[in-house]
C-alpha cells in the first residue's frame, strides 16, 4: 500500500461530509420566475414546447402568483402576448396605462405588494414587425428605439415595476432609461440590463409562447454573436457606466464562461437567464426517460451559480422551490 498524504476522497465519504464542504448552493430567493400574460379571462394554456409552463389571463395569473408566493418564489418577470390589432411600428400599446400589461402590473402590486416585479423593456411584444427595435426600410434604427424604450420604462415604473429589464440590446439604452426614470422621480427603480444577450438558437419555445418571432430577417444586428467573448466585457462596462444595477447574461448554460467573466471583472451582481430552450431540452429528455429530470434541473442551476451568477431567471423556479422544501 502506498502513502498518500492528500486524499480528496476523504471529503466525499459520506453525505454529511459532502454537505459540510459543499462549495456551491442556491436558495429560492436567488430565482426569478418568468411568467406569460395573455388577453382574455379564465385562461390557462400550457405551452406545448415548455411542459409545465402556461400562458395566463390576468385573473388566472394572480392565482398562480399566490401559489408562487406560498412556495417562496417572490420575484417574477412578466412577458405579454398581444393580438396583432394592438401592435404598430411605434409600440404605442406599451405606454397605454389601461392596456393589458400595465394594468396587470398595477393589479399585481395591489394584490401582492411584497412581490418583486421585474418587467420586460423591448418593442417586440408590441411591434407589428416583431423586432426589439424600430424598423425603417428593413433596418433597426437604434436611437429612435431608445427613445421609445425610455418612455416604456417610465410607464412600467409608474405601474409598479421594481426592476426594469431592457432586453433589446440597443446601444446606449441603459443610460437613457436611467435618466428618464430619474427625471420622473423613479430613482429607486432598478435596472437589470440584458448585458450580453446572444443571438441564440435556444429562444424558440419562448417565441412560441408569445408569437413574437420577427416578421422578417433575424436579430443578429443587435443581439451578440455566440462566437464572441471579449465583446461581453465591453457591453458590461458600458451598462455599468450608464447606471445598470445588475448585469445579465442570456442564455445561461452555453455561456457559463461569460457569466464567469462578468462576475470576476465587475462589482455589480450578475444574473443569468436559463432560457426556454434549455428548459425544454431537460423536459424532453426526462419525458423520454433518458435522464432524471429533477437531478438534471438541480445540476443546471448549480452550474449557473457556480459560474458566478447571483440571480437566475428560470422556468424551473417553482419546481426548484418544491425540491428545496422537500430537501429541508
Amino acid at each position: 500500500m502506498f502513502e498518500l498524504p492528500i486524499r480528496p476522497r476523504r471529503n466525499r465519504k459520506s453525505e454529511a461530509i459532502r454537505s459540510l464542504v459543499e462549495e456551491t448552493s442556491f436558495k429560492v430567493s436567488d430565482l426569478i420566475f418568468p411568467m406569460f400574460l395573455i388577453e382574455g379571462e379564465n385562461k390557462k394554456i400550457e405551452i406545448s414546447s415548455m411542459p409545465g409552463i402556461y400562458r395566463f389571463s390576468k385573473d388566472r395569473l394572480l392565482e398562480e402568483i399566490h401559489t408562487c408566493v406560498d412556495l417562496g418564489v417572490r420575484t417574477l418577470v412578466l412577458f405579454p402576448s398581444l393580438s396583432d390589432i394592438k401592435k404598430d411600428k411605434y409600440a404605442t400599446e406599451s405606454q397605454n396605462p389601461d392596456g393589458l400589461y400595465l394594468s396587470c402590473l398595477k393589479d399585481i402590486k395591489l394584490s401582492f405588494p411584497d412581490v418583486c416585479l421585474m418587467t420586460d423593456v423591448a418593442m417586440d411584444p408590441y411591434s407589428i414587425d416583431g423586432h426589439d427595435g424600430f424598423v425603417e426600410n428593413g433596418e433597426i434604427i437604434n436611437d429612435i428605439t431608445v427613445d421609445i424604450l425610455a418612455k416604456m420604462a417610465v410607464a412600467q415604473a409608474k405601474a409598479g415595476a421594481d426592476i426594469i429589464g431592457p432586453s433589446d440590446m440597443m446601444d446606449g439604452r441603459v443610460g437613457v432609461i436611467r435618466k428618464a426614470l430619474d427625471a420622473d422621480g423613479f430613482s429607486n427603480t432598478s435596472i437589470m440590463s440584458y448585458t450580453a444577450k446572444y443571438a441564440s438558437a435556444f429562444y424558440g419555445p419562448f417565441r412560441d409562447a408569445l408569437d413574437s418571432a420577427p416578421r422578417f430577417g433575424d436579430k443578429k444586428t443587435y443581439q451578440m454573436n455566440p462566437a464572441n467573448r471579449m465583446e461581453a466585457l465591453l457591453e458590461a462596462q458600458l451598462d455599468m457606466d450608464e447606471g445598470a444595477d445588475i448585469l445579465m447574461v442570456k442564455p445561461a448554460l452555453s455561456y457559463l464562461d461569460i457569466i464567469s467573466d462578468l462576475s470576476k471583472n465587475f462589482p455589480l451582481p450578475v444574473a443569468a437567464y436559463n432560457v426556454s430552450g434549455e428548459y425544454a431540452m431537460v423536459k424532453a429528455a426526462a419525458a423520454n426517460g433518458w435522464i432524471d429530470g429533477e437531478k438534471a434541473m438541480i445540476e443546471c442551476l448549480l452550474s449557473i451559480k457556480r459560474a458566478g451568477a447571483k440571480v437566475i431567471l428560470t422556468y424551473f423556479a417553482k419546481e426548484a422551490a418544491i425540491f428545496l422544501k422537500k430537501d429541508l
